[in-house]
């Protein structure tokens, strides 16, 4: 596949990826915003409005 090539190890297993950012940088923002949410999946929740109140309180956001 153009703009994508495999790092090897020494019997020929396939151990990283290189993509080309040129060619395929929308799919990586893809792909790594899906595993960062997948990463946070289990992270504590907060309601929008505690968010919002916090940044109030940092001058953040107007009433």
């Amino acid at each position: 596949m153009k703009g994508i090539e495999y790092v090897v190890d020494a019997r020929g297993r396939r151990k990283a990826v290189l993509v080309d950012l040129k060619v395929h940088g929308d799919a990586w923002e893809d792909f790594y915003d899906a595993l960062v949410a997948r990463l946070r999946a289990n992270e504590p929740r907060e309601t929008y409005s505690s968010v919002r109140s916090k940044l109030k309180a940092k001058g953040k956001v107007r009433a």
